[in-house]
């Protein structure tokens, strides 16, 4: 054993026992609520894991504030949200790295399956997206609010293997409550990237696919009708409609995620010039 978890959670009651069951190899299980109101807190004790609470301020302050603030038991930490599911053979890949002293990395990145109404939306979903996942906690902070960015201090693998990712278990509902506070910070990091930022155009061709990700998103950050384009490029150029309804109602709500951010970018502008909303 040589893994510690780390999970963030608000009001997860529905989607942790699920977790927590594909994640018993560790017995360092770590959770930071943001202030839960349900049985989250006694379902964490119930698996015998550690749990900590803070008010919610973005994800890369929560992250940090982790890694500062909790010690954990063991030298590596995997992440995982409460709606993600370790398949075994990510477990054994995770533990063969760790378990390696030789291995110079100090994090690796992992790419995930993205589920909804039962399926694999693999194509509608971007796939491959490659996160940082397994950590050490000493070497590694985030940046940015809304989907953080890793900034890592040594050399980063990659898995083979996949987690899956059920963001639509606890209902459409939940989906837009949490993206309604996502596309707040979003739209602030939007603000921040027009004015101080600029385009990576040679990441655009890059063969690393995380650097071409960003690169992608910091030009969709200056082109016109983005919640259409966005569409349009999940649907029809990467192929979403292969996957079928629920391809079509992925790429459907991204759209929609898309233009509550330029919403509130319009609206942040407005006030910034005293302008009413």
């Amino acid at each position: 054993m040589s893994v510690s978890v780390f999970i963030q959670t608000l009001n997860e009651e529905k989607n942790l026992p699920r977790c927590l069951d594909s994640l018993k190899w560790s017995d360092d299980i770590v959770v930071l609520d943001s202030l839960s109101t349900d049985r989250t807190a006694d379902i964490v004790r119930d698996y015998g894991g550690r749990f900590f609470q803070r008010p919610y301020d973005g994800r890369a302050n929560n992250q940090n504030w982790a890694v500062e603030n909790i010690e954990f038991k063991y030298p590596w930490v995997y992440y995982s949200d409460a709606d993600e599911v370790i398949p075994p053979e990510l477990r054994d890949e995770i533990m063969a790295v760790t378990s390696a002293p030789e291995r110079p990395e100090v994090a690796y990145r992992v790419r995930f399956k993205n589920m909804l109404c039962g399926k694999w939306i693999k194509r509608s979903s971007m796939y491959p997206s490659w996160i940082p996942r397994l950590w050490r906690p000493e070497r590694i902070r985030w940046e940015r609010q809304a989907n953080p960015v890793a900034i890592i201090d040594g050399p980063v693998g990659l898995l083979k293997n996949h987690f899956e990712h059920y963001s639509f278990n606890k209902g459409f509902d939940a989906w837009f409550e949490k993206h309604n506070k996502y596309s707040t910070h979003e739209a602030a990091e939007t603000v921040k990237e027009l004015d101080h930022g600029s385009v990576d155009w040679k990441g655009l061709l890059n063969k690393n696919p995380t650097r071409r990700r960003i690169a992608i998103k910091h030009l969709s950050f200056r082109i016109p009708a983005r919640p259409v384009a966005k569409f349009l490029y999940m649907y029809l150029l990467r192929a979403g409609f292969l996957d079928g309804r629920p391809g079509l109602t992925y790429c459907t709500l991204q759209a929609i995620y898309e233009y509550m951010i330029c919403c509130k970018v319009k609206e942040l502008r407005r006030r910034e010039r005293g302008l009413p909303v």
